[in-house]
């Protein structure tokens, strides 16, 4: 089922989502779909919506939350270099995002962590303090 990228004028979501390597597998699409991650044109889309190029989509993974406008359409899944072609991102959401991360390695540094795991004696008090007593 070798279709050439050039001829598609419309893609269900969940493959587009997979061919973009944006998630690992159109299982994994379609469940990211199906749980509201994914918004297509500003509305919570269904994993067989067609979309086509200038489709705006809205892609939450993890912490991290894309803005991302479709800009070609494949159904196969192909190297990294040709899927990051499938789309471009916005410079809002890209700010965005590498604020975001900022923000999270600022407070990861400020954490103190402990110089070693608790021992015996240490574990017990921190189970008393904890049922409280």
């Amino acid at each position: 089922m070798g279709s050439e990228t050039a001829t598609l004028e419309r893609v269900r979501l969940d493959k587009w989502l997979w061919a973009a390597r944006l998630f690992r597998t159109r299982a994994k699409a379609k469940a990211a779909i199906v749980g509201g991650k994914v918004q297509a044109d500003g509305q919570r889309a269904k994993p067989a919506k067609e979309i086509g190029v200038g489709s705006m989509l809205r892609v939450r993974r993890g912490d991290d939350e894309f803005t991302l406008e479709v800009i070609a359409l494949s159904e196969e899944r192909r190297g990294a270099p040709e899927a990051a072609g499938l789309y471009r991102e916005t410079e809002a959401s890209l700010t965005a995002r590498t604020e975001a991360a900022a923000r999270r390695r600022a407070q990861r540094e400020a954490m103190q962590l402990p110089q070693q795991r608790p021992d015996r004696r240490d574990r017990r008090a921190l189970e008393r303090v904890k049922r409280g007593g």
